[in-house]
C-alpha cells in the first residue's frame, strides 16, 4: 500500500494518536524507575559505606553486595515468568516482553543493578517500555491486530530507552537501523515511535526538573579540550580501535560461554557468576587502591567523570580496570540480568584514554574512538554507535567526526570478520550477535 494511503487509513491514525498518549505515562514510570535505581545505587555505595565509618567502600565491599544480588537473582530467573528478562548476552533482541514478565525484569533490575552487577538498566526499561504498551493494548487487540501490537511494543520501548540517551534520537536512530527496513515500512514503524519517544522526552525531562531526582543517563557533563585529529590521531587510531573491538568481542564470548553454562543448575550457577564478578571487581580495589565503585555499576558516572579529568587516571589502573571490568562484564552477560551496552561504552573509553599516551594520540580522539568502537561492537549498529559517540562528545563532536566515522565501521568490520574465523573454527556465533544488520533491537 503507498504511503499516503496507509497515513490517510484511519488504523494507522489511530496508531499514532495511542502512541502519542502512551509516550507520557511510560516515559514517568520509567522515570520512576531508573530514579529509583539510581536511588538505591547511592544507598548502596555512598551512603551506607559513610553510615558504617568509611569514606568511599572498601575493597571488600562488592563481595557481599554480590552474593546477595546472586541470592536475589535465582528464584526470578527460575521461577518468575520471562525470566527476569532476556539474557543480556543476547543483545537487545527478542520478541518484545509481554506483561507477564514485568513483574520479573522489574525487581531483576531493581535488587541487583544496585547491587554493582556491572550492567546497565537499558535492556530493562526496554522491557518495561515493551510491556506497558502491549499492557495497554490489551490481548485481544494485540491478537487481531499483531501488526499493530509489535508497532506500539517498539514504540514503547523506544520511549523508555530514550530516557537514559538524553532524548529521542539516539533511540529513533537505534531503531531504524536495527529493523533494516526501507520505503514504507520504515515510515510505518519511524513515526509511532519518533511521536512516542518525543512526548515520553518532554515528560522525562520535566520530572527531572521539577523533583530534582538525578536518573544517571549516559552523559558527559565535561569533556576534554577539543582538538582538531592530526595524522598522528588516525596513525594510531586504526589500530586502537581494533585492539577494543577485539577486547570487547572476546569479553562477549566469555558471556557466550556463561550462558550455556548457567542453562543447566540455573540456581546454584547464577549465584557462582554474581560472586566471580564480586571478586573481579574487589580485584580491581585491592590491586589499584582505588573504590571499587570504579568497576562495579553500569558506567555511565564513571564515563563522566573519566571524561571530565582523564589526566587523574593512572595508566596502570586503566588496564587494571579493563581487564577487570570485561572479565566482570562477560561474567555477568551469561549469568545476571540487565543491558550490555553502558559497560561496553566505559570499557572503551577507557582504553581509549589508556592508549591517549601514544606518541600523536590526543586524549579527545582516544575517549571518542574508544566509546565508538566499543559500541559498535557490542550493538553492531555502527550509525546508531556515532550518532551517539556524537552526541556525548557535545561541542567536540565536529572536529571529532571523521576519526568516529572511521573507527565505528573498523569496530563494526572486525567485529564480524573475527566471528567469521570462530564460525570456520566450530565456533558458533555469540547469541548477541545479529544475524544481519540490526537484529539487535528488532522484534
Amino acid at each position: 500500500m503507498p504511503l499516503r494511503d496507509i497515513l490517510r487509513s484511519r488504523g494507522y491514525l489511530m496508531l499514532l494518536l495511542l502512541s502519542a498518549v502512551l509516550g507520557a505515562p511510560i516515559a514517568f514510570l520509567a522515570f520512576l524507575f531508573v530514579s529509583l535505581q539510581h536511588e538505591l545505587q547511592h544507598a548502596v555505595w555512598t551512603d551506607l559505606p559513610e553510615a558504617v565509618g568509611y569514606t568511599q567502600p572498601p575493597w571488600w565491599w562488592p563481595l557481599p553486595a554480590l552474593l546477595l544480588a546472586g541470592l536475589i537473582l535465582v528464584p526470578i530467573v527460575t521461577r518468575f515468568p520471562g525470566g527476569g528478562g532476556h539474557r543480556p548476552v543476547d543483545g537487545l533482541g527478542g520478541p518484545p516482553l509481554g506483561p507477564e514478565a514485568l513483574p520479573g525484569v522489574v525487581l531483576a533490575a531493581l535488587a541487583t543493578l544496585p547491587l554493582g552487577v556491572v550492567l546497565g538498566p537499558e535492556a530493562p526499561l526496554m522491557a518495561l517500555g515493551s510491556g506497558l504498551a502491549l499492557l495497554a493494548f490489551g490481548a485481544v487487540k494485540r491478537s487481531a491486530h499483531p501488526k499493530a501490537g509489535l508497532v506500539l511494543a517498539m514504540s514503547g520501548s523506544t520511549t523508555a530507552i530514550s530516557t537514559i540517551f538524553g532524548g529521542p534520537l539516539v533511540a529513533v536512530v537505534m531503531i531504524v537501523e536495527a529493523a533494516g527496513l526501507a520505503g514504507t515500512q520504515l515510515f510505518v514503524l519511524l513515526l509511532p515511535c519518533l511521536l512516542a519517544s518525543g512526548v515520553g522526552a518532554l515528560v522525562f525531562t520535566g520530572f527531572g526538573r521539577w523533583t530534582g531526582f538525578s536518573t544517571g543517563g549516559l552523559s558527559l557533563p565535561s569533556v576534554p579540550a577539543d582538538t582538531t585529529p592530526d595524522a598522528g590521531d588516525f596513525l594510531w587510531g586504526v589500530p586502537v580501535a581494533v585492539l577494543i573491538a577485539v577486547i570487547v568481542l572476546y569479553a562477549h564470548r566469555i558471556g557466550t560461554v556463561t550462558a550455556r553454562w548457567t542453562s543447566l543448575r540455573t540456581g546454584p550457577r547464577t549465584v557462582a557468576c554474581a560472586v566471580a564478578v564480586g571478586v573481579l571487581i574487589a580485584a580491581y580495589a585491592l590491586i589499584t587502591g582505588r573504590s571499587p565503585t570504579e568497576a562495579a555499576l553500569s558506567g555511565q558516572a564513571m564515563l563522566g567523570t573519566l571524561a571530565a579529568d582523564p589526566g587523574a587516571w593512572p595508566v596502570a589502573a586503566l588496564l587494571v580496570l579493563v581487564v577487570c571490568k570485561a572479565l566482570a562484564w562477560g561474567i555477568a552477560l551469561g549469568g545476571l540480568r540487565g543491558g550490555p551496552i553502558f559497560p561496553a561504552v566505559l570499557l572503551g573509553a577507557a582504553m581509549g584514554v589508556a592508549c591517549s599516551g601514544l606518541p600523536g594520540l590526543g586524549v579527545t580522539a582516544g575517549l571518542a574512538l574508544g566509546m565508538v568502537t566499543a559500541t559498535a561492537v557490542v550493538t553492531r549498529l555502527p550509525v546508531t554507535s556515532a550518532v551517539l559517540a556524537a552526541l556525548l562528545l557535545g561541542p567536540d563532536a565536529s572536529n571529532q567526526m571523521p576519526l568516529i566515522a572511521i573507527c565505528s565501521v573498523v569496530g563494526f568490520v572486525t567485529a564480524h570478520l573475527l566471528e567469521g574465523v570462530g564460525r570456520r573454527r566450530g565456533v558458533s556465533r555469540e547469541p548477541g550477535a545479529a544475524p544481519e544488520a540490526g537484529a539487535a533491537t528488532s522484534p
